[in-house]
């Protein structure tokens, strides 16, 4: 859903050969009847023999595969030595990898999408500008521009990593502590000019920030219209999440299969329906002495010209700016990136804000005085 348009934009500057591989045929054949330049390959990434023998032939490979297979894929082109930019949302601490990748030479810059990454590069800007950064929070969400009951919600990106966060318990940092709360925890109401007020729960979105910022107070937070985390935590809480097989007449049945059966056929975007991203970035702290609140918001839509979604535009381009600077050098150092790790150099976040205004993804930027 991401990863076709990764291949499109970088096929668009015409002197590179890009080649997309996917496990299902028609996903191939649609991206390359948008360009006949790209070239495609079928294949079984969730196999890591299958990702390092492909990866062995590039002289650059992006990933954009589901979470669950993230981490084997990271490891078979770390072995590969090539360099690699990724998006996949693993539940795996990623950057576990960073001396292996060292010891082959691989430069791989991982959480390289919406959110997780700009995210993780605005955190890191803010935790730079501000001295000292007392607080981060984040809240971010894609969602259709017309809500349909009863769940107010399609997905953007895989439906399956959805639920993944739903489930997966989420790291906040409070007074300096790393602390576990469960997902769809601590909803709250926020009002965004664009659409209205918005609901935000607790999800795993901090990842690496829990460990690389030293800022004493950081959260994240996923949003969605009013109403749905109240059907999501109800599927949770009775059951029709869990793993492990139950009986019903005589037949064994995993109930989370049953009910993503069921679930995303309703939260499949209709060809040529508008999508939106939400984000909003805000930090606190002390800039040039003063207490200020500095906040980036962005705001997108699905692009009617190209079709590509919104979560598609605004996921995949950060990738694929990220493989240009790693191609021009300036990305080059071995080793396993978080986007925070890098926003301590300016080429990279001028390069990074710079290249996604050029494509029509904005990121609003103010920084205001705050009381003591």
């Amino acid at each position: 859903m991401v990863g076709a348009t990764m291949a499109l934009d970088l096929a668009r500057d015409r002197v590179r050969r890009v080649t997309l591989v996917d496990v299902d045929p028609s996903r191939l054949t649609a991206a390359q009847g948008q360009d006949d330049r790209l070239k495609v390959h079928q294949a079984d990434l969730s196999d890591p023999a299958a990702v390092r023998s492909l990866a062995e032939r590039a002289d650059l490979v992006l990933g954009a595969l589901p979470s669950r297979y993230g981490y084997a894929a990271l490891e078979a082109v770390i072995a590969t030595g090539r360099p690699y930019c990724d998006i996949s949302f693993m539940p795996e601490d990623a950057w576990r990898l960073h001396e292996a990748a060292q010891a082959t030479g691989t430069i791989a810059v991982i959480d390289c999408g919406v959110a997780p990454g700009m995210s993780n590069l605005l955190a890191g800007v803010a935790a730079r500008r501000l001295d000292p950064c007392e607080s981060i929070t984040i809240r971010v969400g894609g969602m259709p521009a017309v809500p349909q009951p009863p769940w107010r919600y399609k997905a953007g990106f895989s439906p399956y990593d959805v639920i993944e966060e739903y489930l997966r318990p989420a790291r906040i940092v409070e007074q300096g502590e790393v602390v576990v709360r469960e997902a769809l925890s601590e909803p709250v109401l926020i009002e965004f000019p664009e659409t209205g007020t918005l609901e935000a729960f607790n999800t795993d979105g901090l990842r690496s920030l829990t460990e690389t910022l030293d800022v004493p107070n950081m959260l994240e937070q996923t949003l969605r219209y009013p109403g749905h985390r109240d059907l999501a935590w109800a599927l949770r809480e009775t059951g029709l999440l869990g793993e492990s097989p139950i009986e019903v007449g005589g037949v064994e049945v995993i109930p989370r299969d049953l009910t993503c059966r069921l679930l995303f056929p309703l939260w499949t975007f209709a060809p040529g329906e508008v999508d939106l991203t939400v984000m909003r970035v805000e930090a606190t702290g002390r800039l040039d002495g003063q207490p200020t609140r500095l906040r980036w918001d962005l705001y997108d839509e699905l692009d009617p010209e190209t079709g590509w979604t919104s979560m598609a535009r605004t996921t995949a381009f950060p990738a694929t700016i990220m493989a240009r600077m790693i191609e021009s050098g300036v990305v080059a150092a071995p080793g396993v990136h978080p986007l925070e790790n890098l926003a301590v150099d300016d080429a990279v976040v001028d390069t990074m804000f710079a290249e996604l205004k050029a494509r029509g993804v904005t990121y609003r930027y103010e920084a205001a005085p705050l009381t003591d």
